[in-house]
């Protein structure tokens, strides 16, 4: 077998494996919240009799290890289960809830990407380019600033600013399926410059520091004596060599994109899987919370393997085995 395709096989593995454990991990978690999941769930319609009889309607009234093997037969088959408190009015699906709720996610996350990653690579270029040049230095003071600043914090200074002070973009991000397209992303305008801000210093600084580190190698300094330009030799020679530590830096903060959106979900009320998860934790929707928490730590698991796969496949060593 070709030592590509096994060590693809072996991430493979490991990634399910892996995506296992927090499997269990996610259900432990769950059942370890606080509060009575049938009080939570019907409020003053509760009583003793009430509350164990919803306990046997929704299962919780099984041994733990058969609900969490009940649960991942289920989700195998896409089978995520009803919502616990939809069953008091209208029954729906947990897939209902979340299908529109993660739509709306991907599509912050894929705005944020399409400014954050080009950004962030032309900046680490240029940094790499002009080291130690006023630019070098401003752009690395503006970045770390952004990074050491937590998230609502900067969420809220740029609604300040640009929302109330300079009404440039709506403070609250409330879109819906029926928004049209130029509205959307007008409304999504502020949430994703915070993501932006957030991300792109670490994928900046790793560019920067990849190509840097590049520059002293022996065909670097044979492409300079050639009389190649500096922009040639950045683009041509050093930054695919230097691929396999920025994709992993990238894919990490795609699935933050997706994965650590919380924060800035809430704060803007946008509504996407994020304020799906803070909600069903507040009414102890458990088949909610758990799928949540499952696709968040699938898209995680999902990029860094990706990234692996893409720095094996990049690797001058394993495509030319001798």
């Amino acid at each position: 077998m070709h030592p590509i395709t096994r060590t693809i096989l072996q991430r493979l593995g490991l990634g399910l494996m892996t995506l296992f454990i927090v499997s269990i991990v996610i259900f432990s978690l769950v059942e370890w919240l606080p509060g009575d999941f049938t009080k939570a769930i019907l409020g003053q319609a509760w009583t003793p009799e009430t509350g164990a009889a919803f306990e046997r309607e929704i299962g919780l009234d099984k041994p733990p290890v058969t609900r969490y093997v009940n649960w991942v037969v289920d989700v195998v088959q896409g089978d995520f289960g009803e919502s616990f408190a939809s069953r008091v009015d209208y029954r729906r699906t947990v897939a209902e809830l979340i299908a529109p709720r993660l739509a709306n996610t991907l599509f912050l996350a894929s705005l944020t990407a399409l400014i954050a990653v080009p950004l962030a690579l032309g900046l680490g270029i240029l940094a790499a380019l002009y080291r130690n040049s006023p630019f070098d230095r401003i752009v690395n003071a503006l970045t770390l600033t952004t990074i050491s600043m937590p998230e609502f914090f900067m969420a809220y200074l740029l609604m300040l600013f640009l929302s109330v002070k300079l009404h440039w973009f709506p403070s609250l991000a409330s879109v819906d399926a029926d928004t049209a397209l130029g509205e959307r992303l007008l409304r999504c305008a502020l949430p994703a410059l915070t993501l932006t801000l957030v991300i792109v210093a670490h994928m900046m600084r790793m560019t920067r520091a990849a190509i840097i580190n590049l520059l002293a190698s022996p065909y670097i300094e044979m492409a300079r004596l050639k009389g190649l330009s500096k922009g040639r030799v950045i683009l041509h020679h050093a930054l695919p060599n230097a691929w396999a530590p920025i994709v992993n830096v990238i894919a990490f903060n795609l699935a933050y994109l997706v994965v650590g959106v919380v924060v800035v979900e809430v704060v803007f009320t946008y509504p996407g899987i994020g304020q799906l998860m803070v909600d069903a934790v507040t009414s102890r929707d458990i088949p909610v919370v758990q799928a949540c928490a499952l696709i968040f730590a699938a898209t995680y698991i999902l990029l860094n393997l990706t990234a692996d796969i893409i720095s094996i496949a990049t690797n001058p060593r394993l495509l030319h085995p001798r």
